[in-house]
């Protein structure tokens, strides 16, 4: 498989290498992040916000230990040069994380990664305003038809969710698509202190809404060990490789290949937790699994789209 990659990168001039770089390293992203339902699912009396707790500081630490290591001492300097933006960042992924987390726990996970699936047209048109990056017709097109699957999806699984996890989606996608917007304004930095101050602020919200609400922070070995995962292998391992890749794409391309979690995410929690989505469901995620693939595979062909241009 390696070997495979390298030929084909080697196939690139230096600008297709680096779409197909950040397009696989987005990808390998959605595959961690579509582990965080079952996950959820397995944790037996947790609440929302413990859950957050562990799962936000767990992500905090997993991120230090691996700028620490790979940095060292240069790890200051790394802060300084993200800069104010990666707090900015680290806001908007921060919250999307944690009312993620919130949205899960009052309706179905399937449910949650539909209304996560508008990310890409809010990114889009975000990248449009606030970057002025031009979205062109083919884009416009995988984003339609990647509606056509939500819409399929949506129209039987929003019916069997509650108004609360509804608004909660709707409020992840939004931050999730301001990350995006944050992380393409800076692309030429490394922006991977912004997962750090996810974790811290997603740190502390969820204390905050512990003492509020009068709820303990020990919690059993499973949940605490399932809830830690969330942050480091699920939050972590994912953010990782998406704020590595997402650097390298136009704002609408990394938003959209983002999508796959939302075919990848139900299904897993079928499998494992017999979490059963609908036919439409799967007949809507087959529509948009399409339009992420297909839309992959064109931008593969464009040796070196304009500057400031999605493909």
């Amino acid at each position: 498989m390696i070997g495979a990659m390298t030929t084909l990168l080697a196939g690139l001039d230096e600008e297709g290498a680096r779409l197909a770089r950040g397009r696989a390293l987005v990808l390998l992203a959605t595959v961690f992040w579509s582990l965080g339902g079952p996950l959820v699912r397995f944790i037996e009396a947790a609440e929302a916000w413990q859950i957050l707790f562990y799962r936000s500081a767990a992500l905090l630490v997993f991120l230090l230990a691996y700028l620490t290591l790979f940095e060292g001492r240069r790890l200051p300097a790394v802060f300084r040069a993200a800069g104010w933006p990666a707090v900015l960042a680290g806001l908007c992924i921060g919250s999307t994380f944690s009312v993620y987390i919130l949205a899960i726990t009052q309706t179905t996970v399937a449910n949650v990664l539909f209304l996560l699936s508008c990310a890409p047209i809010l990114g889009a048109v975000l990248g449009q305003l606030l970057l002025g990056e031009a979205v062109r017709r083919t884009t416009w097109i995988a984003m339609a038809v990647a509606l056509v699957g939500v819409g399929v999806m949506l129209g039987d699984g929003l019916a069997s969710g509650g108004a609360l996890g509804d608004f909660l989606g709707l409020a992840a996608a939004l931050g999730f698509a301001l990350y995006s917007v944050v992380l393409r304004w800076r692309r030429n930095a490394d922006m991977l202190p912004s997962v750090c101050y996810g974790g811290l602020f997603g740190t502390a919200f969820a204390t905050l809404f512990c003492l509020l609400g009068g709820l303990s922070f020990t919690l059993s070995a499973q949940d605490t060990a399932l809830a830690l995962l969330l942050g480091t292998l699920n939050l972590g391992v994912g953010l990782l490789l998406y704020t590595r890749g997402a650097r390298l794409l136009p704002v609408a391309e990394g938003t959209l290949l983002s999508l796959l979690e939302v075919v990848l995410g139900p299904l897993l929690t079928w499998l494992l937790v017999a979490e059963v989505p609908e036919v439409a469901t799967l007949v809507g995620g087959a529509i948009l699994l399409a339009a992420v693939l297909i839309y992959a595979s064109t931008g593969l062909k464009r040796r070196r789209p304009p500057t400031g241009v999605v493909s």
